[in-house]
């Protein structure tokens, strides 16, 4: 069936290159000189990121939402210097607002023929986010999970962008970088799914048969009808 709807997951899809968010700040404090190893970052990570959802409010800009998550993450690794955390967070911010930037170029297509959703796990103000990056006037739907109540891959979350949108999950594709969040869920409501892999995977393997693989948003408009 020839879909109606897009819809796309948001950290890790629309504004990196099927990077986290806890990959990317990982990644950064590395070149930043921290020594801190996954194992201990990545509990630390998911602390701060805990710590922001339900208490900021739905008008907190981007800038401020990232400042503040990395304050704390700062604050949990134990990095003193705030200039150091000051450039962590800038970085991101600068690498967010171009990776989007260069997507914007292939949403804009996709938006002329299809409605076009987000569905995120997110802290209330994904809204706000995309209005910063000059982005919600591409989708028809912004669904952020404190919004509603519900996590991805609950099946929930996914019925209710579709419902947003007015179409069944056979009239709707899902686009995004995690195959336990994003495919899990997708399938878990019956709606194709395509999986955005690092651009240097090697031979990734889909959840499903004939599932479609991306390694940038580029290729959607040549795979899509």
């Amino acid at each position: 069936m020839i879909p109606r709807a897009i819809l796309f997951d948001f950290g890790g899809t629309l504004d990196a290159a099927a990077l986290t968010w806890k990959e990317r700040l990982f990644g950064l404090c590395r070149a930043e000189g921290v020594v801190v190893t996954p194992d201990r970052f990545d509990p630390l990570f998911y602390g701060a990121d805990d710590a922001l959802v339900g208490a900021i409010p739905a008008t907190l800009s981007l800038d401020e939402t990232v400042r503040r998550l990395v304050a704390g993450l700062g604050t949990a690794l134990g990095l003193a210097d705030e200039r150091l955390v000051d450039r962590i967070a800038t970085v991101f911010l600068d690498h967010t607002t171009r990776a989007v930037r260069d997507n914007v170029s292939s949403l804009s297509p996709l938006a002329s023929r299809y409605r076009l959703g987000i569905v995120s796990n997110f802290y209330g103000n994904l809204a706000t986010v995309c209005d910063d990056l000059g982005i919600r006037s591409l989708f028809q739907a912004i669904v952020d999970s404190q919004a509603v109540g519900w996590k991805k891959p609950d099946p929930r979350i996914f019925r209710h962008a579709l419902d947003e949108l007015g179409v069944k999950p056979a009239e709707a594709t899902f686009v995004g970088d995690s195959l336990s969040r994003d495919m899990a869920g997708a399938r878990s409501v019956g709606m194709a799914h395509i999986w955005l892999v690092p651009a240097a995977a090697a031979d990734p393997r889909p959840c499903c048969r004939g599932d479609r693989v991306i390694r940038s948003l580029r290729e959607l408009g040549e795979m899509l009808p």
